[in-house]
């Protein structure tokens, strides 16, 4: 076969393949929805929610079944969803559901810089019910629900993840290179090169603390997510602020880096003339350098 027949055959089956996509979607569209139970849930901030609650204000949600923070082909499956989430959340409600504790979540999102809602079926029997347990194992996935006026949930379609789908970009493109994608192996550090991840947590210790959290949310348009009389977390453009009331002390900004081992990068610090002022645990510390960062550092695996 010529090279011309070999692109025209190629051209001739990627148009099939979207033709059958399309039929696929018009029958996936057309599943009669299966009432199911609202559901109890606990989110990554150690908040209960409802699978009722997770439409907010949508008819329409997706709910992905990721296998947790151990597997890192959920990982970059997650990865891919977060650049998209502000799209999604136009048209539908988005949550990534996943085995692992909400503390265990929380620590991972902010590593992973995620901005979408993470909800634990930990102690649940969701991913079960939903097909997504088979033999004892997880599998990862997505499932779509839809509610109605008298606040009933209907669980219509549902389609597992695995290299080579459409719900991560990267098995496209490695499609297209000669040397195709079946020897690679996802790793779950964003940065290679240095123990530190940077999360996407800051904390500023303000001053006249009512009206800072005023300014914060008015004028600068930041999102308040919660609010204490010592402390408010705000949201933008991906990156969680943490206000605290100074109650006196110097104004300062707090970064923070998980690593994978605490005892060594402490030992590390120390050495290089950093302090630690704030001890929450032995894998939980706040550090100063001698050059005027802060951060918190916490222990991630």
């Amino acid at each position: 076969m010529s090279q011309t027949q070999v692109m025209n055959e190629i051209q001739k089956l990627e148009m099939e393949i979207i033709e059958k996509k399309k039929r696929l979607a018009e029958m996936r569209r057309g599943i009669k929805g299966e009432q199911v139970a609202n559901y109890s849930f606990v989110t990554s901030h150690n908040k209960p929610i409802s699978l009722l609650e997770l439409f907010g204000d949508k008819e329409e949600l997706l709910v992905v079944h990721n296998m947790g923070k151990s597997c890192s082909y959920c990982t970059m499956w997650a990865d891919g969803f977060n650049s998209v989430y502000h799209h999604i959340i136009r048209k539908a409600s988005f949550v990534v559901s996943s085995p692992d504790s909400p503390a265990d979540q929380e620590n991972f999102a902010a590593e992973r810089r995620w901005i979408f809602p993470m909800v634990s079926t930990k102690e649940n029997s969701f991913k079960e019910d939903m097909g997504f347990v088979l033999e004892g194992m997880n599998y990862p996935g997505v499932s779509v629900f839809t509610k109605d006026e008298e606040g009933k949930i209907y669980h219509h379609a549902k389609t597992f993840f695995g290299p080579g789908d459409d719900f991560c970009s990267v098995w496209s493109f490695f499609d297209l290179l000669p040397s195709g994608y079946e020897e690679y192996r996802p790793g779950k550090k964003i940065n290679g090169e240095t123990p530190y991840q940077l999360t996407n947590n800051i904390a500023i210790r303000v001053k006249d603390y009512e009206n800072a959290l005023q300014f914060y949310e008015k004028t600068l348009g930041m999102k308040l997510v919660e609010s204490n009389e010592t402390e408010t977390k705000f949201t933008m453009n991906g990156t969680n602020f943490y206000m605290e009331k100074s109650g006196g002390m110097n104004q300062k900004v707090f970064f923070e880096f998980a690593v994978e081992d605490v005892d060594s990068i402490k030992d590390s610090l120390l050495h290089q003339g950093c302090t630690i002022t704030k001890e929450y645990s032995e894998k939980s510390l706040m550090f100063e350098d001698p050059f005027g960062m802060n951060f918190h550092l916490f222990e991630s695996k």
